[in-house]
């Protein structure tokens, strides 16, 4: 708690890789990360002297977002990458960080990923589906950022695939269990967050609970003060 007994919001930085494209989500990411804490730290990375990101330039002041400069050092090599990748590091040694948003679809962020979460700070990756696995799993929490997008946009909710039933299950029997069976959904989903980077939303779902609701493999209960519990059926 803050010297003037205000509880401290935590400092989350948002990261974004421009060449990556992006600007019609970033609604969508600002509000997932608003989980964490307050977004005070917006910065966009790429060469604005190329005429395929002027589009960007509009979004910097409606989002308060720095655009952070950085030219093509040669051809084919991507130096926004690492400018972004020293960015983090800088900002992770400064100490006044207190989690991440890393907006990018390339796996080369992968060990930056590894790396904050080794100081044990969240980080939420933001990507499209052709992310590749590699930087989905090396994030706290990696959201398709088209899964976001508003029902209007997106097709309806996603299958539940047969990996993250199992992850399900695997964490289901690993917590505690009363006598009919039951467990507290939000201990099943702490496991099931460790093991891997799987995000609710991916599958068009807002909370963990109305997906479990949509799988046949459980049942749910809510008993009192809200709590939810799950048990397998199947």
């Amino acid at each position: 708690m803050a010297a003037n007994g205000y509880e401290r919001s935590l400092n989350i930085a948002l990261l974004i890789d421009a060449d990556q494209g992006g600007q019609k989500y970033l609604d969508a990411v600002l509000t997932v990360l608003a989980e964490l804490g307050t977004v005070n730290i917006r910065r966009a990375y790429g060469n604005w002297s190329k005429p395929e990101l002027g589009t960007w330039e509009p979004v910097f002041h409606s989002y308060a977002i720095m655009p952070m400069q950085q030219f093509d050092i040669a051809k084919r090599k991507n130096a926004t990458d690492m400018a972004m990748a020293i960015d983090a590091m800088d900002l992770l040694y400064s100490g006044r960080v207190d989690g991440f948003g890393l907006m990018s679809s390339d796996s080369d962020f992968m060990p930056l990923a590894m790396r904050i979460r080794q100081n044990g700070l969240p980080v939420y990756g933001f990507g499209r589906a052709s992310t590749p696995e590699s930087f989905r799993q090396s994030c706290t929490r990696f959201i398709d950022v088209d899964a976001l997008m508003p029902v209007a946009d997106k097709a309806p909710k996603g299958e539940v695939d047969d990996q993250l039933i199992d992850l399900l299950i695997d964490a289901y029997n690993a917590v505690k269990r009363d006598e009919q069976g039951y467990a507290r959904l939000a201990e099943v989903g702490k496991i099931a967050g460790n093991r891997s980077s799987f995000d609710v939303r991916n599958y068009g779902f807002k909370r963990l609970s109305e997906l479990v609701e949509a799988v046949p493999n459980f049942v749910t209960e809510r008993r009192e003060g809200g709590t939810v519990f799950m048990k397998r059926v199947r």
